[in-house]
């Protein structure tokens, strides 16, 4: 099977809105970040992607088009694989078969918890969990304590508020302990964090 390496800097496009959807791509290293954008020209973050994950997987449903924006959020590999391809792969060989359908339904399950606490959790405690959730914690493999570069514009689309409220739970966290952030060093994650998202 030929497949494709492509490599990304740090705020490339992998792909945009309305691009032909003829791939389904693998990150090798690196991290994505899958956006939308509204038509008043406002940008709302859908997921950060890292190694080990799958994107673009809407062409094996018959999407046409992009939905979204894919942009490397670090220099990233990635894996390109033709749709044609990745159905045959996905008949054949059943290990990757069974990874690609841990994959989605895990995406799935995210997606669901994400509208959940977008609904009923505030905003300080959406914070907290997309923090631990940068930071891999509940990933079978060692979470990583540091979150990879993010502003804080970005954390407030993803969590559906203003970047001063980031700015003041950041450091509201960072007093109690919860984080060790100085605003120009990667943020580090202590698990007293998971405090926040466990208390009613």
């Amino acid at each position: 099977m030929s497949k494709t390496i492509a490599k990304y800097g740090r705020g490339d496009a992998v792909f945009t809105q309305g691009d032909a959807c003829e791939h389904v791509m693998y990150i090798q290293t690196g991290g994505i970040k899958l956006s939308v954008l509204s038509k008043t020209g406002r940008e709302a973050v859908v997921a950060m992607l890292g190694a080990g994950d799958f994107f673009g997987e809407g062409c094996l449903a018959g999407q046409p088009l992009r939905m979204g924006r894919a942009t490397a959020t670090m220099p990233t590999t990635i894996l390109l694989v033709d749709k044609q391809q990745m159905v045959a792969l996905l008949h054949k060989e059943h290990a990757m078969s069974d990874r690609f359908i841990s994959h989605m339904l895990g995406r799935n399950i995210r997606i669901e918890e994400d509208l959940i606490d977008q609904l009923f959790n505030s905003s300080e405690k959406r914070l907290a969990r997309t923090l631990l959730l940068l930071a891999r914690y509940g990933k079978q493999d060692k979470p990583a304590r540091v979150v990879p570069t993010i502003s804080q514009e970005t954390l407030a689309e993803m969590i559906g508020t203003t970047r001063s409220r980031v700015n003041f739970f950041l450091n509201k966290f960072k007093k109690l302990g919860f984080i060790e952030y100085d605003g120009e060093q990667p943020l580090k994650i202590n698990s007293s964090l998971l405090s926040v998202v466990l208390h009613d």
